[in-house]
């Protein structure tokens, strides 16, 4: 019995593996990629950025620009993540089998995240684009919305997970809903919804660069006007200085994250 069973999962392996590669021999067909002319670029590629992409002391000579740049795209982020978290909070309360009020909220809820959360963030930029024109709210309630559907899903996930014990001995005492939340359900969920908070700051750091190319403003904007310029001593800059940006906000988040859970 188990040797067949073995047979069955080698065939259901093979079979799997069988569909992928024709998926992509077929993805390749169509998109006219070339493996072999791909990987025999690749020297080419290394060789212009080594000659292209380097910072001059001309270049240097902007950097107070793209810093106030960069640290507008920083405060945009941030803004847009912890404005989104307490959306996101009373969603996730609504949307939550533990802490729901009832049936068609908790739906409402799910679908909001749904929604928000599966439209990228660049599509939410062009929607709201049409409506608020190229500026800096446009950039921020691009990140807000998208935001709010991911950390919606990932609070209601924590509150799932919570420990239903203290709800259960609070709901016995006769409790309020609001002393329930806010005795057993957060206290327990906080250290989690702290930490998602802050992985959306790093990942809204990084979408912010590319909706600032459609929205006008902040480093991707500049990045943008120096790219198409063909100044590729700053865009060396300024490619440098959000790298080093998102690792220090990587490392003050990782810090963070130890201390609190």
């Amino acid at each position: 019995m188990n040797e067949k069973r073995l047979i069955q999962r080698k065939w259901q392996m093979s079979l799997f593996f069988i569909t992928i590669i024709g998926i992509t021999y077929l993805s390749a067909v169509i998109t006219n990629f070339n493996l072999l002319h791909g990987v025999g670029t690749i020297p080419e590629a290394i060789g212009w950025i080594f000659s292209n992409l380097y910072i001059t002391q001309e270049s240097l000579e902007r950097l107070p620009d793209i810093l106030t740049k960069l640290i507008e795209t920083i405060s945009m982020s941030i803004a847009a993540t912890t404005t989104a978290a307490v959306v996101s909070v009373f969603l996730g309360l609504m949307g939550s089998k533990t802490t729901s009020i009832n049936g068609y909220l908790s739906v409402l809820a799910r679908f909001i995240a749904s929604l928000s959360r599966n439209i990228p963030v660049v599509a939410w930029a062009l929607i709201l684009l049409l409506s608020f024109g190229q500026n800096s709210v446009t950039g921020y309630l691009a990140l807000f919305v998208a935001t709010v559907g991911f950390l919606t899903r990932a609070f209601i996930e924590s509150i799932d997970e919570a420990s239903q014990s203290s709800v259960e001995a609070l709901t016995a005492t006769g409790a309020t809903y609001f002393h329930i939340v806010n005795k057993a359900v957060i206290p327990q969920c906080l250290p989690q919804m702290i930490s998602w908070v802050l992985f959306m700051i790093e990942t809204n750091i990084r979408s912010a660069t590319l909706v600032g190319l459609l929205t006008g403003t902040g480093i991707g904007f500049i990045f943008d006007l120096y790219y198409k310029t063909m100044d590729y001593n700053t865009v060396a800059l300024i490619t440098f200085s959000i790298v080093i940006a998102v690792i220090i906000i990587e490392l003050i988040s990782n810090h963070i994250r130890k201390v609190v859970l």
